[in-house]
Parts: structure tokens; C-alpha cells; sequence
């Protein structure tokens, strides 16, 4: 009989379809947790990819409020009323139409808002971010803005949270400041003390040793080359820097309007039309309305009244006189050479001008009481409209007899080119001294400007060589603020701006002599009047030697020059993800 074999076959065949099946089920098993787990991770990714979106949609709902106050303080100033700017989200004009799949709130219960507050008082504090070295007046504010993605079974939500400061910069803390290209190429060496900025490109190449001690910053390029119209091949010498020097940094521009090209900003040198408020945007940046005292010159006379500040109500013309020691003078002419033209000239004699100040007898004197019980401060600054014209003449500005400036400084101001001539705010007169302890707040305001030693004559004319003006080493504490004859390309010739390191103009021969200068040089439009292309030394000047350096005293917010221009920034403190609400 066989029926062992038989029934240990059956219990083979049935033990193995046993195994089959506990793998089986197994097997099973692990597919089915596989599965859950696949799909969990799949679940976390979309989560996750929800969360980021919508942190991002959160984002775009803050820097609409942004663009909207970074848009109206550039132009005229933040509206006081901030609900205009918590109204502000994401539109469904955008591109894909994705802020339709999300509701936006301020935390609060506000639907379709960002929450906008003030964190604190306007106040004159240290700068964030590039700006660091710098203050101004700061207005700081927190926007938030919640974003939830709606039609989803989870429940994602994100919030943002922007910290900024909207800062007004004095532009004079900057040692350079252009608002076009800024060309650098000196020819012998030379250092920069103090913090630079190009609102365009900065084409440097210098002949010798150009070491910048402190920030560069370029809105476009730094280029180690010279201007595509600079007819001089570079040098291959690369710049020296101490700090910081960044291509693409973000612009800086005055509150004008919307409308921040260099033939607009040329406008606060120029007298406003007689339908302009001085509280408009531009009317708040012009030198006239600004101006303590107004001279005026026609062909028949000359006056000298009051500012805005006082309605232009007070007339000190006849402390003027007929004596040559009245402080403004409109009968000097003298020749520059680099325009190629006499001069109709309104001079303006700084140690006369102390001098009415302090006549008990003037009404110069009763004005500056005035001034000192309305402003805080005495009479600190002129504007110069001198009307006339003569064909082939030029009608310019000149400052003189300035060693010592009035008691709380003095800034002049004109749209005709400027001229300064000899010592200005120089209390310490030792060549090359960046001692500016004693010296007063100033600046010089014009189409170019023009240093003159206290050798120059005004007998000069058009015949006299340039070996026959003769400088003498000055000093010069102010800052500069002026235009330029750009680097262009004329009827096929090339001709060059002349660069930072003749933005001062020269007319006589500076060879062994210096010019020490402490200040700020800032460029924000073309020359209109004196528009003579810059031409290399030995035809109409030899230049000094360049004692200049930054003066640091407009670090101090009490120490700028009268009628200082405010550039406007927002400047980002803090970006953080926070709770959503």
C-alpha cells in the first residue's frame, strides 16, 4: 500500500499553498502601508507647496502697500491717512489671475487689507541697510499681511511682516554725489574721504593712484574703463578701495514729482513761476523759496528783500548804498577763459554783508532779529536772480570776501554759473588742513562753479596769457552743488566732462600752488549756461594740487549747509514670516 506517500504529498502541496498565502498577505500588508506612507508624503509635499505659495501671495500683498508709499514719499510724501495704503492687495488683473485663489486680511477681521502702522515718531536717527554711516529723518512703519488659500481641504495660511524706514538723507553727507554718470580719471594722485554714489554708471580709469576710503555704490555699473565718449584710452589702473563697492544699489532722488530726470531737478535752481505753491513738491526743493534774502538785479537796479519765510515783505535795498562796501556789488565784469566770454557780474561781499548784520543802524540788522525769532537762526542764505543779458556776455554770480561767513553759516544760490573768489569759511588758512572745527555751514549753488585765487585780476582780458595769471595756494570750505558738460561726442570729436577732479572749474595757472577743499561735490543736472566743453591743462588752466577731502562736520545734522537737499529712501529693516492671524 502507497497511502503514505500520498498523504505526505497533499500535506506538502497544502503547507505551500499555506506559505503562498501568508506572503501573500504579507506582501499585501507591506503594499498597503507603502501605499499610505506614498501617499502621506505625497500629502505633506502639497502641504507644503501650498504654504510656500501662499507665503509668497502674503509677500506680494505687503510690497503692493510698499510700491504705493515708496511712490507717494519719493513724490510728495506719505498720505497721513494710512488706510489709503491698507486697502492696497493684489489685484485679479495680475498675470494667471492668482490672487483670486486667495483671501487677504489684515489680522484684524479686515477682509481685502494689510494691516499698516506707524511704529514710531519722525526722528533723526543712523540709517540700515547700504546706508550704514549715514542718518536722516526717519519715518518707521510695520506692514502685515495675511494670505489664506481658499477652495482646499487644509486650512493654510501665512502671514508676512515688513519693518521699513522711509529716511529723508541730507545728499551733502555723501563726499561725492552724481545724479548722472560719474566719471573719475585724475591724472595725479588723489584720495576720496567720504561716501560715493552714482545714480547712473561710474566710469573710473585714473592716470595715477585713486584710493576711495570709504562706500561706492553705482545704481549701474562700476566700469574700470573710461566713457564711450571719453576720447582718452584707459589707463588699466584699477581703483583702490577700502569699503564696500556695489554695482546696482538702489537710486536716490529728490521729491520733485514724478519726474526725477536731470533737466527736472534743475529746476530747484530756478525762480518759480508765479502760479507754483512753495508747498508743491518742487516748491519745497527750490533754493528761492528757501532763501532768506532775495537779490534781485534788472538792468536798473538792484534789490534785496526778505524770503518766502517773510512774504518777501521786507526791502533792505538801501542798506546798500553807493559806497564800495555794500555787500552786493553789480558793476565787476572779468573774463573766463574756458567760455570764452566777458561777465555781467553780481558780487556778492560776504565781510559787507556781516557787516550790515551787525549795523544797529540797518535794516539788514532789524531783518536778521527776524530771522533769528521766526527761523532760529540768523540771515544764513541768498538766492541771486540777476535778469540782465547782454549778447556774447555772460551773466554769472561771484562770492568774495568770504574768510569768515556770519554767525550760523551761509549758503548762495543761483541759476547762473557761480564763482568763489579766494579764502571762503577758511578761519584756519593752513594749506592742505581738513581742520574744519571753526569753520560755518556753507555751500555754493549754480550752474558750474568757478574757484578763483585771491591773486586773481579782474583786469584780465582775453589777451592775457595764462602764464601771466599766476595763482595763489586757497582754501575753500563748502559744499558743491553744481552741473556739468557732460562727456559727449560732437560732429565726430569726442570730448571729456573733465571728471570729479575738475567739477570745480579753474582759469589761471595753479602749477606749485594748491587748492584745499573741504566739502561735498554733488552733480544732479547739465550746465545750461556755461556750456563750453572742459579742455585738457595749458590752454585756459593749469590745476593745483588737490588737497580736498570730505567735511565730515555734515555727518552732524546742526552743521549742513542752509537749504541742504533731502533725498528720500525706503530702506527695508526686517522681512520675517510671523503667525497668522
Amino acid at each position: 500500500m502507497k497511502t503514505g506517500s500520498a498523504f505526505n504529498k497533499q500535506s506538502r502541496e497544502a503547507y505551500a499553498l499555506l506559505m503562498v498565502m501568508i506572503l501573500a498577505g504579507v506582501s499585501i500588508i507591506v503594499f498597503a502601508s507603502a501605499a499610505k506612507w506614498t501617499s502621506s508624503g505625497i500629502i505633506v509635499t502639497e502641504r507644503h507647496n501650498m504654504y510656500n505659495r501662499t507665503t509668497a501671495a502674503a509677500e506680494a500683498a505687503t510690497e503692493v502697500v510698499l510700491a504705493k508709499m515708496a511712490r507717494d514719499f519719493f513724490n510728495q510724501g506719505v498720505n497721513a491717512n494710512l488706510d489709503v495704503y491698507r486697502i492696497l492687495v493684489p489685484t485679479a488683473s495680475v498675470q494667471d489671475d492668482w490672487p483670486s485663489q486667495y483671501q487677504f486680511t489684515d489680522g484684524v477681521g479686515g477682509v481685502n487689507r494689510s494691516s499698516v502702522v506707524s511704529t514710531g515718531a519722525s526722528v533723526v536717527t543712523n540709517l540700515n541697510s547700504q546706508f550704514l554711516g549715514l542718518y536722516g529723518l526717519v519715518d518707521p512703519y510695520r506692514v502685515v499681511s495675511n494670505a489664506k488659500l481658499l477652495n482646499t481641504p487644509y486650512n493654510i495660511a501665512a502671514a508676512v511682516q515688513q519693518d521699513i524706514q522711509l529716511a529723508t538723507i541730507p545728499v551733502f553727507q555723501f563726499a561725492i554725489f552724481y545724479s548722472m554718470d560719474l566719471e573719475i580719471n585724475p591724472g595725479a594722485a588723489m584720495t576720496v574721504t567720504g561716501k560715493v554714489h552714482g545714480n547712473a554708471d561710474i566710469y573710473t580709469s585714473p592716470g595715477a593712484s585713486l584710493e576711495f576710503f570709504d562706500d561706492v555704490g553705482a545704481v549701474g555699473k562700476i566700469k574700470y574703463t573710461r566713457s564711450p565718449n571719453d576720447p582718452t584710452a584707459p589707463s588699466g589702473i584699477i581703483p583702490i578701495f577700502d569699503d564696500q563697492h556695489v554695482d546696482q544699489v538702489s537710486s536716490l532722488n529728490l521729491p520733485i514729482g514724478t519726474n526725477n530726470t536731470p533737466s527736472s531737478v534743475r529746476q530747484i535752481l530756478e525762480v518759480p513761476p508765479w502760479n507754483e505753491s512753495a508747498s508743491s513738491p518742487l516748491g519745497q526743493q527750490r533754493y528761492y523759496n528757501k532763501a532768506d534774502l532775495i537779490v534781485k538785479v534788472t538792468d536798473t537796479a538792484a534789490t534785496v528783500t526778505s524770503g518766502n519765510w517773510n512774504n518777501f515783505a521786507t526791502d533792505v535795498s538801501s542798506d546798500l548804498g553807493t559806497n564800495s562796501n555794500r555787500f552786493v556789488v553789480t558793476n565787476n565784469t572779468f573774463y573766463d577763459y574756458r567760455e570764452g566770454e566777458s561777465t555781467i557780474t553780481t558780487e556778492i561781499n560776504v565781510g559787507a554783508l556781516k557787516a550790515a548784520m551787525a549795523n544797529v543802524t540797518n535794516l539788514t540788522y532789524t531783518l536778521n532779529n527776524s530771522a533769528k525769532s521766526q527761523l532760529g537762526h540768523e540771515l544764513n542764505s541768498i538766492y541771486v536772480d540777476d535778469q540782465r543779458t547782454v549778447l556774447g556776455k555772460l551773466t554769472v554770480v561771484r562770492v568774495s570776501n568770504g574768510q569768515t561767513l556770519p554767525n550760523d553759516g551761509l549758503t548762495v544760490a543761483t541759476q547762473l554759473p557761480i564763482y568763489v573768489k579766494g579764502p571762503f569759511n577758511a578761519p584756519d588758512p593752513t594749506v592742505g588742513s581738513t581742520n574744519t572745527a571753526n569753520t560755518k555751514p556753507a555751500s555754493l549753488v549754480g550752474d558750474a562753479i568757478t574757484v578763483l585765487s585771491s591773486t586773481w585780476s579782474d583786469s584780465n582780458n582775453s589777451s592775457t596769457s595764462l602764464g601771466s595769471r599766476n595763482a595763489a595756494s586757497t582754501t575753500v570750505n563748502a559744499a558743491f552743488l553744481a552741473g556739468i558738460v557732460e562727456s559727449t561726442s560732437s560732429s565726430g570729436t569726442k570730448y571729456y566732462s573733465g571728471g570729479v577732479e575738475n567739477f570745480p572749474r579753474f582759469l589761471e595757472d595753479w602749477s606749485g600752488d594748491s587748492l584745499t577743499y573741504n566739502g561735498s561735490m554733488v552733480v544732479m543736472f547739465d550746465s545750461k549756461y556755461a556750456k563750453k566743453f572742459w579742455i585738457a591743462p595749458g590752454t585756459y588752466y593749469n590745476p593745483p594740487t588737490r588737497r580736498w577731502a570730505f567735511d565730515v562736520n555734515f555727518l552732524n545734522q546742526a552743521k549742513l549747509p542752509p537749504g541742504t537737499p533731502q533725498v528720500r529712501k525706503l530702506i527695508r529693516s526686517q522681512w520675517n514670516v510671523v503667525a497668522a492671524q
